[in-house]
């Protein structure tokens, strides 16, 4: 087969199915719409392999496929590029999307909206394809859009629950927050480069680096990054713009993992890595995305701490772990980055899906406080949650102890403005990780049984004014959990080997062999931190060896051991600092007030410019000077000319000698 076919079929593969599964639902139904489109993305993976074997021959691509217009010398076409970075995500969001696929038949078998539902998250799975095969930025354009799009679409599915229309609209504007800002960098690169296509750019970087932006006067370079980081701010979810996050866990939870894990959130992470030969060139512009990155992975990780809803914890996680990604990106490590994106799609896209199953099994409640000693009852969804969970703490030899271990040693490493504070934050944010992380395992799989607690009052209402709309079931009393079905618990199995794995075979080649030397650009010089790794690097065993007497395993066996204390032995001392720190719990409850203060401040100001628009440019301009103070106008002068018409003719008369008599009085006056 000819490789640029190929190519064309991991995308479009995808299209087709969510095409059949969307506008022919109801012809094909619920089996032919699974089918087509599970079938869809697993073609998509197998191409995707053969993809990965060609790149690994050392065959690249990058070309255009097709010319959609040209305006000016300036070309918009779809083309792809074809290298280690692009399979490593074709391979990564393909494996994830047919695993979520797979698992979706099972957890959303009575939903009515099935078939719609599978089209979405194909449609998701071509977007995010587009994005990241993209060699031109009017293309990685089209798929930023879509992935934003089709998460809208999902985010509020359930769209007759307010909670899920105000989660998908929050979700929509905010990123489009972040999108006007990446939409002005991609201008700026336009406008001075005379290209959009990334080779072109990037052979124009040191003539961007010696230009100035003319309107402010700012090193271009910098402006061009800072403008492209606040696009993935908005993606990836970095404070202030992460808000939207946590509220889209009202769409259903197998697209909470396709959102969280592969697709969308990573889409931030994957274009500032392919950017790296820009975002080398300012300190000012690596420095920002760095302090950026380290809020948020430890704020962020503090309000995981005090959430009760179990996709909740998982979601607070994801932004705390795109936080560590974005801290790696900031001390120019983006292999690392890039690397701890792969580890962590596969972990996290496994502790939602194990989430989803306790959700089933639990009949749909979602509060770990009506859990608890699940673990006889749910084995496989145990032990893969388990798997999940140290992979996420960074336990050695796990994936996600490879890759998190990474980020802390290159930020170590890291001579950049802020690096100091973004180690403190990622040290810190081990023992945080690790703290909620197994608060959310011991109250779901071990302890009392807390589920046959009916937590409605007898009129079936919540008491908990703390569930959202979507947790109005809950066990009866006296029912027993189960275990999900086979196509719910094989996702989770075969998403826990490479948890578990994935990490020990390939940070090798991927960190410290040539895997990325085509597709990511470090100055070495200015940027040590790559450097400085690959000469402590002694083998996979060795390091996890190493990390067995480090501080942060140290600060994540603390964690452990401290939630396992408050929530098996003695949960009463949780409650006694909740009160003792009241403030404290109170600001963390309320997610630092950044709705709130987006609410007065964005919200409540659109209201007001929108009144005083209304009532001083609508009321006073347009409708009562234009429109009725020209009928006024006209009325008046009518009244007045009115006057003049009385039919009386002697009055004629007298008009008429009156004017003869000013034109005499004029016509001499200029004689």
């Amino acid at each position: 087969m000819d490789m640029k076919n190929l190519y064309l079929l991991v995308p479009l593969a995808p299209l087709f199915g969510a095409v059949l599964s969307g506008l022919f639902g109801k012809m094909i139904g619920r089996t032919g719409a699974h089918v087509v489109t599970v079938l869809g993305v697993a073609v998509s993976l197998v191409a995707s392999v053969l993809i990965f074997q060609d790149v690994q021959a050392g065959h690249h691509f990058n070309g255009a496929i097709y010319t959609w217009l040209e305006s000016g010398g300036l070309k918009l076409e779809v083309g792809f590029l074809i290298d280690p970075l692009t399979v490593m995500m074709m391979l990564v969001v393909t494996f994830v999307s047919l695993m979520v696929h797979i698992y979706t038949i099972g957890y959303m078998a009575d939903d009515p909206g099935y078939q719609r539902f599978f089209s979405y998250i194909s449609l998701f799975t071509f977007s995010m394809l587009m994005l990241v095969m993209s060699n031109n930025f009017v293309q990685l354009f089209f798929g930023w859009e879509a992935v934003g799009l089709v998460s809208y679409l999902l985010i509020g599915f359930w769209y007759t629950r307010p909670t899920a229309i105000y989660a998908n609209l929050k979700a929509f504007l905010v990123n489009r927050v972040g999108d006007f800002g990446f939409l002005l960098g991609i201008a700026l690169i336009a406008a001075y480069a005379g290209s959009l296509d990334y080779a072109t750019v990037f052979a124009k970087r040191n003539e961007l680096a010696a230009m100035t932006e003319t309107v402010t006067g700012w090193p271009l370079i910098t402006a061009i990054c800072i403008c492209l980081f606040i696009g993935a701010m908005g993606k990836s979810a970095q404070v202030p713009l992460h808000v939207w996050l946590p509220d889209s866990m009202e769409g259903p939870t197998p697209i909470s993992a396709l959102i969280h894990a592969a697709t969308m959130v990573t889409a931030g992470i994957f274009m500032v890595t392919r950017m790296s030969p820009l975002f080398e060139l300012s300190d000012t512009a690596l420095s920002f995305v760095l302090v950026i990155g380290a809020i948020t992975a430890l704020f962020m990780g503090f309000l995981g701490i005090i959430q009760n809803d179990i996709k909740r914890v998982v979601a607070y996680s994801t932004l705390s772990q795109l936080g560590y990604m974005t801290v790696a990106l900031g001390a120019s490590a983006y292999s690392v980055a890039v690397f701890h994106l792969m580890t962590h799609a596969f972990f996290k896209a496994l502790l939602f899906l194990g989430a989803g199953s306790v959700i089933m099994g639990c009949h749909h409640n979602q509060d770990i406080r009506y859990m608890g000693g699940l673990r006889k009852y749910m084995p496989i969804t145990w032990l893969t949650s388990l798997l999940g969970s140290l992979a996420l703490i960074g336990f050695p030899f796990f994936s996600g102890f490879y890759s998190k271990d990474s980020i802390i040693e290159a930020v170590h490493a890291s001579t950049l403005w802020g690096s100091g504070f973004a180690y403190f934050s990622v040290v810190a944010g081990v023992f945080i990780t690790a703290f909620y992380s197994f608060r959310m395992y011991f109250l779901v799989f071990h302890g009392k049984e807390r589920f046959s607690k009916n937590h409605h009052d007898h009129h079936g209402n919540q008491q908990d004014e703390e569930l959202s709309a979507d947790h109005h079931h809950g066990l009866a009393h006296g029912e027993k959990p189960h275990e999900s079905p086979w196509v719910v618990t094989l996702p989770l199995v075969l998403l826990a080997i490479p948890s578990v794995v994935i990490g020990f075979f390939t940070i090798q080649p991927m960190l410290f062999g040539d895997w990325f030397a085509s597709a990511v650009f470090v100055d070495e010089a200015k940027h040590p931190a790559m450097a400085v790794m690959s000469e402590e690097f002694h083998g996979a065993a060795a390091m996890a060896l190493h990390g067995m007497t480090s501080l942060p395993f140290m600060l994540a066996m603390s964690g452990i051991v401290l939630s396992w204390f408050f929530y098996l032995k003695r949960p009463d001392i949780p409650a006694a600092i909740q009160k003792a720190v009241q403030p404290i719990y109170t600001l963390l409850e309320n997610k630092y007030y950044f709705d709130k203060f987006n609410e007065v401040f964005f919200s409540g100001g659109a209201r007001l410019l929108g009144r005083s628009l209304w009532k001083g440019g609508d009321q006073v301009v347009i409708d009562g000077i234009m429109v009725n103070g020209s009928a006024r106008l006209v009325g008046w002068f009518a009244r007045t000319v009115r006057l003049l018409q009385t039919g009386r003719i002697y009055q004629y008369a007298f008009g008429m000698i009156f004017g003869v008599f000013a034109l005499l009085t004029l016509w001499f006056n200029r004689v």
